[in-house]
């Protein structure tokens, strides 16, 4: 048990994903629960948020016992103190629990559109929030020191995963999709030389494709992961690794934050590889 429990959510999610595999089998449903749905947490009772993490309501006091805690009550206020800090205005919150509350018989494309929208501006909002600086700068350095780099991601990840490699291509980046055509992924994993990097995105559900991808690469290979959450089976394998919310409406989840993420980090490199050309010549014409 931790004799100090943590001050901030981004400590107890950190130590959650340090732990994770010495829980047990409840408490680690418990902390993926936590970690996938705060605002239900932030807000719910002990009975409400035990009936939808399907545990019972003493597991979760054990799960807060377990990181230092007195009580769930007190680990609760870390999921609020952070909803708080995160949401934009009091008017957005009361503009988002409508539209999460209003229900019509039939819904207008523009009804779904605002309520993509706003979604959406609340998603990119958390993400400048989130993203570390540091990271941003380590991940544009491995894909400008790597001699070419391999992108994989299936399913709703493959529109990311295509779109990285588009953008690397366009700034005259060797890049290559790792596509998986005829099942053949494992063996496109095995082209990677240890002086390439990877990038690999993979959302829950996640898929299956990816994850044998990164264990058939050879070793040593520096690796770059977008993902949905900190105990997701992508983070093990990373060097730099970009946790993304995606907006979610009407169950269908957006991806333009992860693509917002994949755009500045391809036109970060373009900015840097500029930089050091033009560095290069102004030593040559000294």
């Amino acid at each position: 048990m931790t004799s100090i429990p943590p001050e901030t959510l981004a400590e107890l999610e950190a130590e959650i994903t340090t732990r994770h595999k010495t829980l047990s089998k409840r408490l680690r449903q418990v902390a993926h629960f936590m970690l996938e749905r705060p605002k239900d947490v932030a807000f719910g009772t002990v009975a409400i948020i035990a009936r939808d993490a399907d545990v019972p309501p003493s597991t979760l006091v054990r799960f807060a016992n377990a990181f230092g805690f007195q009580g769930f009550s007190d680990m609760q206020k870390l999921f609020r103190a952070k909803l708080v800090e995160d949401t934009p205005s009091y008017n957005e919150r009361v503009r988002l629990a409508r539209k999460q509350s209003h229900t019509t018989q039939h819904t207008s494309p523009m009804e779904l559109l605002e309520e993509f929208t706003t979604s959406n501006m609340v998603a990119m909002d958390q993400l400048i929030k989130e993203v570390n600086a540091s990271d941003l700068e380590k991940a544009v350095s491995i894909i400008y020191q790597a001699q070419a780099t391999h992108i994989v991601g299936f399913r709703r990840s493959f529109v990311v995963a295509s779109y990285f490699a588009y953008a690397l291509r366009h700034i005259e980046q060797r890049a290559f999709l790792i596509d998986g055509v005829g099942g053949m992924y494992r063996e496109q994993a095995t082209t990677v030389s240890e002086n390439d990097a990877l990038i690999a995105i993979s959302f829950k559900p996640y898929a299956t494709e990816t994850q044998d991808t990164l264990i058939a690469k050879p070793k040593g290979i520096p690796l770059i992961v977008i993902t949905d959450s900190q105990l997701s089976p992508l983070t093990q394998y990373a060097d730099v690794c970009f946790v993304v919310k995606e907006a979610e409406v009407r169950s269908f989840r957006s991806l333009t934050a992860s693509l917002c993420l994949a755009q500045a980090i391809a036109i970060g490199l373009a900015y840097r590889v500029e930089e050091e050309i033009n560095n290069s010549s102004q030593k040559l014409n000294q």
